[in-house]
């Protein structure tokens, strides 16, 4: 039974990697492969949030770090952008610890709007730096590969270690110190927990990895401006409707709620495939808030964290009666 868990991943991660050498269409592939990037953008902000308690409104600053990084290493350095990858990833970690230097001494509402307001400040920088970003005309780069294979195996092995990564730090006395700060910040530092510290931990694997993924858009996508990497809504917000549909808190819950947003997101943004008027495509955020509403209302732990309610009113063969006032229940 100990093992279930790990057998199981194996057994997603074997049915992923045979998915685009069993389905030709690069149509379908390219959807996983954002997919797979949510993955990891999803996971990211839930070590943050929902393991540590800090939550963010400012996850756009490491993908658009991350992003840029790979940019200007062929618009400004003349070097291929995949040295992105590597640059990426450290730069973002360097930008949440300035991040943390700045909110980590705000608890609550004030902590989520300084990250609100620091985002926006990168992206007036972005829009503004012209001569190193280019602006709003933003960059463009040939992608290397014609092929989506080859970035879905890199979308996919980025997630993967993503999701390792995060599950053993939980695993670790970190994992412990991250969710006894999101408990009790106070009664953490009672018995000798440094919050400033486990929290810059938190952030910096965060934004390590939300950097990376950030590099890898910019390698796979071409093009970037900063309306699309310093999003609010198309970063920032997405990344918590992820882990809110999966499940914060969870290790799987972010995956599971990467594939249900992209895939929602994608029925819209065809119309159901043409089947629906097209008026239907311009309705899709009326949809993520119907979601987000309906989950919190029902599944408040997400799909994963709710899954054995869920599977119990499946599987309940008569209705449980409600407990009587002055029962002692």
């Amino acid at each position: 039974m100990k093992h279930r868990p790990a057998l199981t991943a194996l057994g997603v991660l074997a049915v992923l990697a045979i998915f685009p050498l069993v389905i030709s269409s690069d149509y379908y592939r390219h959807i996983v492969i954002i997919a797979l990037m949510w993955v990891v953008i999803g996971s990211s902000w839930n070590l943050l949030a929902g393991y540590t308690g800090q939550i963010s409104f400012g996850h756009a600053i490491f993908f658009g770090v991350g992003a840029y990084s790979a940019g200007i290493c062929t618009t400004k350095l003349g070097i291929s952008a995949w040295w992105g990858m590597l640059l990426g990833g450290p730069l973002a970690m360097l930008s949440g610890l300035l991040l943390g230097w700045i909110c980590f001494r705000l608890r609550g509402s004030y902590f989520n709007l300084a990250t609100l307001a620091i985002g926006e400040v990168f992206r007036q920088v972005a829009i503004f730096w012209r001569d190193l970003t280019d602006g709003m005309q933003g960059i463009l780069i040939i992608t290397t590969f014609r092929s989506k294979v080859i970035y879905y195996f890199l979308a996919l092995g980025l997630a993967a270690l993503c999701v390792f990564t995060i599950s053993r730090i939980m695993k670790s006395k970190w994992g412990f110190y991250f969710i006894a700060i999101r408990e009790d910040q106070d009664a953490a530092e009672a018995m000798g927990i440094s919050s400033f510290r486990y929290k810059s931990l938190s952030l910096a694997v965060s934004s390590f990895f939300t950097g990376l993924a950030g590099a890898f858009y910019m390698n796979y996508m071409g093009f970037i401006d900063p309306e699309v990497v310093f999003s609010l809504y198309f970063i920032s917000i997405m990344a918590i409707l992820v882990a809110i549909i999966g499940g914060a808190g969870t290790i799987w819950g972010p995956a599971v709620g990467a594939f249900i947003m992209v895939l929602l997101h994608e029925l819209f943004r065809s119309s159901f495939f043409g089947y629906a008027p097209k008026w239907v495509s311009s309705t899709h955020a009326l949809a993520f808030g119907l979601l987000v509403i309906l989950a919190i209302r029902f599944m408040a732990n997400g799909v994963v964290g709710d899954l054995p309610r869920i599977f119990n009113l499946w599987t309940r063969k008569e209705p449980i009666p409600p407990v009587e006032e002055g029962s002692g229940l």
